[in-house]
This record gives structure tokens, sequence and C-alpha cells, in this order.
């Protein structure tokens, strides 16, 4: 199952568990902690006061009862002393020990707030990166729905080279559908006509009528191949394209919907019917996985029914992250969140 960035209020999501960064001494604080408490009532309070607290680095769980999740997941975040106090690995075990608690417990998902963003002052972007990564490194095994809940854009943030580095290809780009000028269309435009009906002067003749049409091998009027000539003529579909491609690229089913971000049971459907037509994010999600180069990216898009376009900033987001080959797709989904775009695969 997919990571998902979400801006949400985590008490409320209704999952199997949430996470907690909570204090060491698990008895509720502010923030995050304190609305989880307030949220589940005083049964939450009296359980944690039996665990004994929590060890910086490590993770404990309880029910969640008024919460609408079976579970609370408690983790301790390091507080940020410039970076060389041993914080990342702490950071990083507070995120593998939950995720382990969760899988023990049987969760098929979860939610995280960003552990130790706030009050404890780790560097959002930095924070971010570990999140990422550990929940990527956990989801090439495990099967779960991870979410990483934002409250606000400010408790959000991607690298600040990142963000310029896009902002710069989106203003260098992007073309905005209004500033578009105008065709003026001329009567030859409007008419479409084929070359029987211009003259040899290049002017428009009327336009034949239906009893001057020459009718088709079946007897319709209009084309001289019947429907079934041009139905046998349709390409691959998006569903064989995919197929097709994972083959040439040596990779099982499993490694290319894990790295594409998507839900099993989608790609199950997927493969099942050769006509299944994805979401755009979906079709890009499984290009990006496949690591296909733009024009190859722009035909699977097209099996689906969908192209890029530069009047769409997803779209050119998407177009310089397969320019400049990096197809991390978690990396990806950071930069559209951030630019409030939808996400891929999920």
């Amino acid at each position: 199952m997919p990571l998902k960035i979400i801006r949400d209020d985590i008490t409320k999501l209704n999952c199997d568990a949430i996470v907690n960064a909570a204090n060491n001494t698990l008895l509720g604080g502010g923030g995050v902690d304190g609305a989880i408490h307030r949220a589940a009532g005083s049964e939450l309070r009296d359980e944690c006061a039996k665990l004994g607290g929590c060890l910086t680095g490590d993770a404990k769980i309880t029910k969640g009862y008024r919460l609408p999740c079976k579970y609370v997941i408690y983790t301790v975040g390091p507080i940020w002393n410039g970076g060389n106090n041993n914080e990342e690995s702490l950071l990083r075990s507070c995120y593998i020990r939950s995720l382990r608690l969760a899988a023990e417990n049987g969760c098929e998902s979860v939610a995280f707030p960003l552990i130790s963003s706030g009050a404890y002052g780790y560097p959002k972007d930095k924070a971010l990166d570990v999140a990422v990564d550990e929940v990527k490194k956990f989801l090439s095994f495990y099967e779960m729905l991870v979410y990483i809940v934002v409250y606000d854009r400010s408790s959000y943030q991607i690298s600040q080279s990142l963000f310029d580095n896009i902002s710069s290809y989106i203003n260098d780009h992007y073309v905005d559908d209004q500033f578009k000028p105008m065709r003026r269309f001329s009567a030859r435009d409007l008419y479409a006509l084929p070359d029987e009906c211009i003259s040899e002067d290049r002017e428009p003749r009327p336009f034949p009528s239906l009893g001057q049409m020459e009718p088709s091998a079946s007897g319709s009027v209009g084309s001289k191949n019947s429907l079934n000539d041009a139905l046998e003529q349709i390409d691959e579909s998006f569903s064989e394209m995919l197929l097709r491609k994972i083959d040439e690229k040596g990779l099982t089913d499993a490694d290319c919907y894990k790295k594409a971000n998507v839900d099993r049971k989608l790609f199950s459907k997927i493969r099942g019917d050769k006509l299944y037509k994805p979401s755009k994010s979906t079709a890009i999600a499984f290009a990006i996985a496949l690591e296909l180069p733009l024009e190859e990216t722009k035909d699977m898009l097209m099996k689906a029914g969908f192209a890029l376009s530069h009047s769409n900033k997803f779209d050119i987001i998407i177009e310089y992250f397969i320019k400049n080959k990096n197809y991390d797709i978690f990396e990806i989904n950071e930069a559209l969140f951030a630019f409030d775009q939808k996400l891929l695969g999920v």
C-alpha cells in the first residue's frame, strides 16, 4: 500500500493507528500530544500512566478509546541541538519502532505527524526527509497504508533548493490559458474542408450534399473504411503497454506497483482488465515507476487518454523530474504537495 501526505487533523483520521509525538512521560503535553489526549478521554491517560514512560527514539502502544482509531502509538522524538547529537538516528528509530508496533498489532493503516518538527525544533525539511525515507524502506517489505499528516502549510517544507529549482522551471515553462492569444479563424478553418471541396484557386466550394458523398463498402455514408476495420487498427491499451514494459524492465508486479506508490488491489484491477482506464495521476505514477523518458511517458499517457500540457503546473512539475531523471516518486509527491497539486499513485 502507498504513502500519502495529507493536510488534516490527525485526531479525526479513521485509520487503525495514529502516532503521537509524545514527551517522555506519555502523560500529555502541548500541541498534537495534548490534542490526542483530549480527544481520547481520561482512559487514555490512565493506560499511559501504567507504561512507565518512554525513552527517546522508542515507541509504545495503547488502545484508541474515544478516538476513531484502534490504537495510539507513542514515540518520543529528539530535541534538535544542531544535528550533531545523534538526532537523526533517534528520529529514524521513532519511525522504525512505531511502524514495527503497527505491523505487530495487525494494522493496515497508520498515520504519523512530522515527529520533532514542532516544539522540538527539528528542521522541517530534514524531518520530512527522515520520515519519507524510513516509511519508504518499510513499505518495500510490508503492505500498509501510511499517512504523513501535516496540520497546515507552515508545518511542511521541502528543501529550499528543490523548491526554488521547481519554481524556476514552472516560471520558464508555464503558459497561462488566459494569456494565450486568441486564434483568428478563416472560413477555410471553420469548414475544415477536404481537398476535393477546394477549387484549384484554393477557394472553398460548397460542401457536398449527402447524396454526393461516396458510400463506404458497408453502404454507410462517410469513410471508405468500415468501423470494424478501424477498430482492428487500435493500438495496445494502457494495461497492455504497462504489462509489456514491466516485463521489458525485468520488474516483478510488486516491484512496479510499490515504486508507483499504488495499492496492490488497484494494480490487480489494471492487470485483470486490458481496457482499464486509470486516472492521470495513476498513469503517470506507473511511468515514473518504470523510469520512462519523457516521450515514452507521453505515449503511456496517451494510451489512457491523457497528455502533458504547459498550461498545467502539475504536468510541468512531472516534466521537471523526468527531464532531470529523478524517478523517486516519494520526492516527486513531496514537491507536488508543496505546490498544492494532486499526488501520484494515491
